[in-house]
């Protein structure tokens, strides 16, 4: 799992900074996974190493332009960069409505299916390697925080061992790899568990933004591997952030250490803390460290690997 960041400035972009954007790239079955689409962000990928033609979920937090003014542009190109089978594409209630006016208008016809997903707290997709759920925030429009969790993975099979053992090969090995015990046809049991190696725990990265502090920030981001989360204002500007219902550092910082995640990154800055100013963005990191001190800011086309964990966890009985 690789998170490349493609837009991390707000409301409007900078010379440095994008709007909203973030891809989770998943190279075990070629996809990305986009959280967002500003304007400019097909323009982020051109720049990027990821491919467009590789999108196949894209999860909308909201309807705030910063947020889904690059959408409709993404979605007509990406037609001509390889036609993929299916873009599946989550988010608020208008969002179904608003692509398809602007289909209408701009009279788009896309070469591959589109389908919009409406979500609703709680699960909105799962397959058979991840899941993932969204919980509403605290913003002056509807919006939604996502989870994404990948599913524990056995670990390796010692098929040397196995043959050691003369176990015969076929179904019997399926159900050993998955740590089951098994009976053999000349009696022996056999504990897959004991032929497995440690089991190799899913990574969970959790997306919000744009909110206030709330306590679904914290419950949906709990023993993340890594929170993205906003951080707009600096701790100073803590008024300026309840009125617009944005965070500042300290927000972001006490979101993570609530949920007790192992990484917090933050994006979303307001172009006020630019280099120069009274307050930058280095004064930004050391406000939140200071509560978090594993927390990094996130720069467009940084690429942050989710490390995985080693945890074992106790073999069936």
């Amino acid at each position: 799992m690789q998170i490349t960041f493609l837009g991390t400035s707000s409301g409007v972009p900078t010379r440095s900074r994008n709007v909203s954007g973030v891809a989770l790239r998943l190279p075990q079955r070629a996809e990305v996974w986009l959280f967002d689409c500003g304007e400019g962000t097909q323009h982020q990928f051109l720049r990027s190493d990821l491919r467009v033609s590789q999108i196949r979920r894209i999860f909308v937090t909201h309807m705030h332009g910063d947020h889904i003014f690059g959408l409709m542009g993404l979605l007509a190109s990406c037609g001509l960069a390889g036609n993929p089978d299916r873009i599946d594409i989550y988010g608020p209630p208008d969002l179904d409505e608003y692509l398809k006016a602007c289909k209408r208008y701009s009279q788009t016809h896309f070469s591959y299916p589109v389908k919009v997903h409406t979500v609703k707290p709680g699960l909105v997709f799962e397959d058979a390697e991840f899941s993932v759920s969204c919980s509403p925030l605290k913003h002056r429009v509807p919006a939604f925080g996502y989870r994404v969790t990948e599913k524990d993975r056995a670990g390796h099979f010692d098929v040397d061992r196995a043959k050691a053992l003369k176990i015969p090969s076929g179904p019997i090995y399926g159900q050993l790899k998955r740590g089951d015990r098994v009976t053999l046809p000349d009696g022996r049991q056999i504990n897959g568990a004991e032929l497995c190696g440690p089991t190799e725990i899913g990574r969970k990265v959790v997306y919000c933004t744009d909110t206030v502090y709330c306590e679904n920030a914290v419950e949906l981001a709990q023993d993340a591997d890594v929170l993205i989360h906003e951080a707009t204002f600096a701790h100073q500007d803590a008024e300026l952030a309840y009125q617009r219902l944005h965070s500042t550092t300290t927000m972001a910082a006490q979101v993570a250490l609530g949920a007790q995640v192992k990484k917090l990154i933050m994006t979303h800055f307001s172009p006020r803390y630019a280099p120069g100013n009274p307050i930058e963005l280095k004064n930004l990191l050391e406000e939140a460290r200071s509560i978090f001190p594993n927390t990094d800011l996130a720069s467009d086309f940084w690429t942050y690997d989710v490390p995985r964990r080693s945890t074992h966890i106790p073999a069936k009985v």
